[in-house]
Order: structure tokens, then sequence, then C-alpha cells
């Protein structure tokens, strides 16, 4: 999409936009969006999106068949008006984490920037002690948590041609090795935001 006030223009030549269904705003299969102010990229990729072409029967180039589909488009319109509110919720349950685990040792809380407003697609925090241990204890308290993710960037095989090595990144690496997603999504109650903040808190007592 072409746009004049999108961040596609602001930071950068163009921006992305994921709307995978374990998404803030999630399709029913994959989808995405790409948004930018240069008008030339914008048909440019407006083109490749569609095999190419340049009129319903020529194309000038090959390219992929990666168009959104109608009923995501429509899946995706419904649950846009709601977006804002969800995005209210997050931050709601992000607060009364930040609150309930500010005092517990070997636990770091995500800060936010000066000036941002966070939409917590995850609520990742640092853990000091062994990750996997910590991961199942709390799963033994009936919490489920994540990694996202384990492997920084540098390491990925896909990027094994830059010759980057262990070590090169340390504050990435070491981050990769302890973070932990808390459960967050806008239909959490009260009483388990509250089971989650407990259990982590009595599992770090115990593993810190």
């Amino acid at each position: 999409a072409r746009s004049s006030g999108c961040v596609g223009g602001a930071w950068c030549d163009a921006a992305c936009f994921s709307f995978y269904p374990g998404k803030n705003l999630g399709a029913y299969g994959d989808a995405g969006a790409l948004c930018t102010n240069n008008a030339a990229l914008a048909d440019t990729v407006a083109k490749r999106r569609d095999h190419g072409r340049t009129t319903k029967y020529e194309h000038d180039e090959i390219a992929y068949g990666e168009r959104l589909d109608a009923l995501q488009a429509a899946i995706l319109g419904a649950k846009l008006v709601h977006l804002e509110a969800w995005s209210a919720v997050r931050r709601r349950i992000a607060a009364r984490y930040d609150a309930g685990l500010a005092d517990v040792a070997g636990v770091c809380t995500p800060a936010v920037m000066e000036g941002a407003t966070h939409v917590y697609h995850i609520y990742c925090i640092a853990v000091a002690g062994d990750r996997d241990t910590i991961m199942a204890a709390l799963k033994d308290r009936g919490v489920g948590t994540g990694v996202h993710y384990p492997i920084p960037l540098h390491l990925q095989p896909a990027l094994r041609d830059y010759g980057y090595q262990t070590g090169d990144f340390p504050h990435a690496e070491r981050a990769a090795r302890s973070i932990i997603s808390l459960p967050i999504y806008p239909e959490m109650t009260d009483a388990q935001i509250d089971h989650v903040i407990e259990s982590v808190r009595a599992v770090m007592r115990d593993h810190a």
C-alpha cells in the first residue's frame, strides 16, 4: 500500500507487517502487507506479488503468487476495528506483570522506550538461572511459556556467509539464552495473570 504517513516512510524505504494467525492482528492463514511512501517501490511490489503481471495476460518478469486472498482480507478487516482495544488490554496485562515481577530477584522485565507505545505481541522476561529448568517448573504449575527466539540472527545457518561467530554479539547471545515469553492475550483474566505472577515468583525463589 502507498501511504503518506506510515512508518515505512519515516525510518526506511518500506515496512512489512505479518498477519500470521498468532499475531496481534492475525488472519486465519498466512497473510501480510507492505507499506511504503515510494511510488516506484509500491508498483514493483504490487507487480511481483502477482506473477510479474503488467496486464491480465502480460508478465514482464518472473515473480510470485503472493496475493492476499479476499477471505483473509475480510477477516482482517473485521478484526482491525478491535485492534486498538486489544492492544490496550495487552498493555494493561503487561503493566500488571511489570508491577508483580518488579522486585523478583533474577527477573528482568521489558522496558519501553521514551515516546514509544508497546503493543506486547509477546511479554518477554530475562531470567537468571537455568532457563529449561525454570520453564519446566512453570509448566508444572500450569503456566505455558515460550522462547522468542533461541538463536540470534548472526548465528542462523542462513546467514553463515557473513562469517559471524559465537561471541561476536554477546548481548544478543545472552538474551537468546535467558529470555522467556509469558502468556499474554486480550482474553486473559486477572486471576490467570496473578497465577502467572505468583508462579514466576515461586519458581524464581527456588531456581534463581
